[in-house]
């Protein structure tokens, strides 16, 4: 080994050794560096089953738990993107006649990409080649529909920075964290659509809809 190799090793493992670990097991940490990249934190979710009850798990619990819902997989995706390298961040998009989206956005360069767990095929990962939230938020705008097929995304949240959550240990609390829900209503929203828009607007044709649908799962309830 090269004395500069050498030097290089020394230098990353003692980054790693000085590296917080927010309160995550070794093998945890592990489990999320390996991750890699945001797409690497999207392919992990994407395995996941979809969590339909009403539940609040933080990043550690999903870990465990392997299943997670909307809220949940953007949470969990902000905790790996900050293990990784990247602020924990999300945005909310707010819906008329549907569920809001939690989703954890990331930014490379100038441009802006997010990951997301979602029932719907199109409601997921986006490239980071956005050049505002706007963007970003009006990528989800055809694929947003309800099960009346009606187009629903309304508004859009500025990004929170959960490292605010610290104190309550939202990365690894065995506790619901409903508190970063509120948080999400609590703050305000911007319209994407003006009231004349809104009142154009179509249903979603049905390959649209089908192809959305590809493995939705049903609540038995």
């Amino acid at each position: 080994m090269t004395t500069r190799f050498k030097t290089f090793a020394r230098r990353k493992s003692k980054s790693r050794s000085d590296a917080p670990s927010f309160g995550f097991t070794s093998a945890e940490l592990r489990t999320l560096r390996a991750l890699k990249s945001p797409a690497g934190i999207q392919r992990f979710l994407d395995e996941l089953p979809y969590n339909l009850s009403f539940t609040a798990r933080s990043p550690q619990r999903v870990l465990r738990d392997r299943t997670a819902s909307c809220l949940e997989g953007g949470i969990f995706a902000a905790a790996a993107l900050r293990i990784i390298g990247f602020p924990p961040l999300i945005f909310d998009l707010e819906a008329e006649q549907d569920t809001d989206h939690v989703v954890a956005i990331f930014k490379v360069g100038r441009h802006w990409g997010a990951v997301a767990k979602s029932n719907f095929t199109g409601c997921r990962y986006r490239e980071p080649v956005y050049r505002s939230l706007r963007e970003l938020a009006m990528s989800y705008f055809n694929v947003y529909f309800n099960l009346r097929g009606e187009r629903t995304l309304r508004r859009y949240s500025r990004p929170v920075n959960l490292a605010r959550f610290d104190p309550l240990g939202w990365m690894t609390t065995g506790k619901p964290i409903w508190f970063i829900a509120e948080h999400l209503c609590e703050i305000p929203h911007i319209p994407l659509l003006t009231p004349p828009m809104e009142k154009r607007l179509t249903r979603v044709d049905p390959r649209t809809f089908r192809g959305e649908m590809v493995g939705h799962r049903k609540s038995r309830i």
